[in-house]
């Protein structure tokens, strides 16, 4: 993979994570590729992983009306 994991967008990291899959189930990779696929694979669901509670949090954040329209955003804190 060029890329660090950490710069990928979302999306970009879930295709790749898709492809990693693909691969591991065929196969047809080496044992030393494979594991390496995994250990990659890994990096990318935790990232996708925090990256989806990331904007969980956020929408979460967003206060909602008396009628459930939104009303205007709480404070954010990431941690």
């Amino acid at each position: 993979m060029a890329s660090a994991p950490e710069t990928l967008t979302f999306e970009a990291a879930l295709a790749r994570l898709e492809e990693i899959v693909r691969l591991l189930e065929r196969g047809e990779a080496p044992l030393d590729q494979s594991i390496d696929l995994y250990q990659e694979g890994d990096r990318l669901k935790r990232l996708c992983e925090e990256r989806l509670k990331s904007a969980q949090a956020r929408i979460d954040a967003i206060a909602l009306g008396p009628d459930g329209t939104p009303a205007g955003t709480r404070p954010f804190d990431a941690d």
